[in-house]
C-alpha cells in the first residue's frame, strides 16, 4: 500500500494523466459549447490512468494520490501528511496551446486550470531520485524540505485557491 504520508525530502514528483482538461471542458459546457471535444470529453467521460497505480507502487513510489480536487489541493494532502514542502516546476506543467486559447476566450488563466482544476483523475506520486518510474508518468517537481504541507511553484508559495475543498 502506498500512502499519502511517505514522501521524503529529495523525492521527485511525477504525474500520469491530463491536468486542467476537465475544468476546461466544464467551462465550455457551461457556456453552451460542446467543443473542443478533447476537453469536453475529459469532463463528461474521465479516463483515469488506472494501470499506472500498481506499476508506480512496484517501482517504489513513496506516496501517491489521485488528482480529483486539483493538483495543488491533492499534492497538499501528501505534503501535509508527509511533513514536507513540494516545489512544482511550471514549465513541466505548461498548458497546451489549445487550452491556453480556451482559457483566454473565457478570460482566465490556463495555468491555474492545470494547478487547481478538479475531476481530471490523474495520478500523482513521489519517487526516490533515480527510481525507474513507469512509462506514462512525467516529472513535475520535487520534495524540497520539511514543512507543513506547503506547495510552491517555481520556488514561490502557491497562494491561490488550491482546488476543491470538501469542507468549505
Amino acid at each position: 500500500v502506498v500512502l499519502r504520508s511517505g514522501a521524503k525530502i529529495g523525492d521527485e514528483v511525477f504525474v500520469a494523466g491530463n491536468l486542467g482538461h476537465s475544468i476546461a471542458g466544464l467551462t465550455c459546457l457551461q457556456a453552451g459549447h460542446v467543443t473542443p471535444k478533447e476537453f469536453v470529453s475529459a469532463f463528461r467521460i474521465p479516463s483515469p490512468p488506472y494501470e499506472i497505480g500498481p506499476l508506480a507502487a512496484i517501482a517504489g513510489a513513496t506516496s501517491m494520490i489521485d488528482v480529483s480536487d486539483g493538483l495543488v489541493a491533492d499534492l497538499g494532502h501528501i505534503a501535509k501528511q508527509s511533513g514536507v514542502q513540494i516545489n512544482l516546476d511550471s514549465s513541466a506543467l505548461a498548458p497546451s496551446p489549445e487550452m491556453v486559447n480556451v482559457a483566454q476566450a473565457f478570460g482566465t488563466d490556463a495555468a491555474l486550470w492545470v494547478l487547481t482544476g478538479g475531476e481530471d483523475h490523474a495520478l500523482v506520486a513521489t519517487f526516490p531520485r533515480g527510481a525507474q518510474v513507469p512509462n506514462g508518468m512525467r516529472k513535475i517537481g520535487e520534495v524540497t524540505r520539511a514543512g507543513h504541507g506547503e506547495i510552491l511553484v517555481d520556488g514561490s508559495l502557491f497562494t491561490h485557491k488550491s482546488g476543491h475543498d470538501h469542507f468549505a
